[in-house]
């Protein structure tokens, strides 16, 4: 059972980091991926705050756990996750968000932020990528884990479904991956193109150890993350989020226009109060 005042403190730390999101929103002048990054908030929250052993003081601890964006699109919500830990600043991240030669693109680049695992953007090749990291610490008898965070219209891609059973046959038990299930693609709801129903037994399937939560539900995201098997099981496990594109701001809430847009003054302002009203906040 979740511990009562740390599901609060995560809570908070999930509230103003949709708060940040929005801001972001409404002060860049460009697109953000805002329905993405809302749906995945409680998400990143739990394992950056709580669920992955990470030191914001020694980017390269080796004893340090992995975490891969594949859903790479979602990179600002995984910065502002992380700025919340201490390892970036989050005023420079909305100074300088989308601007040529910024730290902090719209898709994650490594060689601009070393703190990171990868580069990522091209969807479907996350989940590869950490399984490749996965065999190499099983090789060396590391006891980290690997966490790869997808979106699941990636997953209608032949790509992370080699991964997935090459994960299973190489048995990663050390590899977890984290779909973020909103079921909205850019363009079309998840199943309207490909139908990827029944979908958690898809990954059983291939082998896989699969758990099926709410993702805005943190006592579940801390007691999924609390009872993973150890890294050195024979399975790896794949955990299916359902979540809500645009969560917290009632007008973007399963909407496919905003996959992606930005906010004018008006509905900056709507979008903080939906917030505050759907949180039990005052309004800002």
């Amino acid at each position: 059972m979740a511990d009562a005042q740390e599901v609060k403190r995560l809570n908070d730390l999930a509230y103003e980091m949709r708060r940040m999101l929005i801001n972001l929103c409404g002060e860049y002048e460009g697109s953000v991926h805002i329905g993405g990054d809302l749906s995945m908030t409680d998400l990143l929250i739990g394992l950056f705050h709580h669920g992955m052993y990470l030191n914001p003081d020694d980017i390269k601890d080796p004893a340090r756990d992995r975490f891969i964006l594949s859903k790479g699109h979602g990179a600002v919500c995984m910065y502002i996750a992380m700025s919340l830990r201490g390892f970036f600043d989050y005023d420079e991240i909305m100074k300088t968000y989308g601007q040529l030669d910024s730290k902090y693109g719209m898709h994650p680049c490594r060689v601009q932020l070393p703190a990171l695992e990868c580069s990522s953007g091209s969807l479907g090749q996350g989940l590869s990528m950490a399984t490749g990291m996965a065999i190499s610490a099983k090789a060396k008898k590391e006891s980290h884990r690997i966490f790869c965070m997808l979106g699941d219209g990636e997953t209608c891609e032949g790509s992370v479904w080699e991964a997935a059973l090459t994960a299973s046959s190489y048995k990663l038990g050390n590899l977890i991956a984290v779909i973020d299930r909103n079921k909205q693609m850019m363009c079309s709801r998840n199943g309207e193109l490909i139908n990827m129903t029944p979908y958690a037994d898809k990954w059983k399937a291939f082998g896989w150890n699969v758990i099926e939560i709410d993702g805005h539900d943190m006592n579940a995201i801390v007691d999924v993350l609390d009872s993973l098997p150890p890294s050195s099981s024979c399975r790896p496990t794949a955990i299916v989020a359902h979540t809500i594109k645009g969560k917290g701001v009632d007008f973007m809430e399963r909407v496919i226009g905003w996959h992606a847009g930005s906010l004018n003054k008006e509905d900056w302002a709507r979008a903080l109060k939906d917030l505050a009203k759907n949180y039990g906040r005052e309004e800002a």
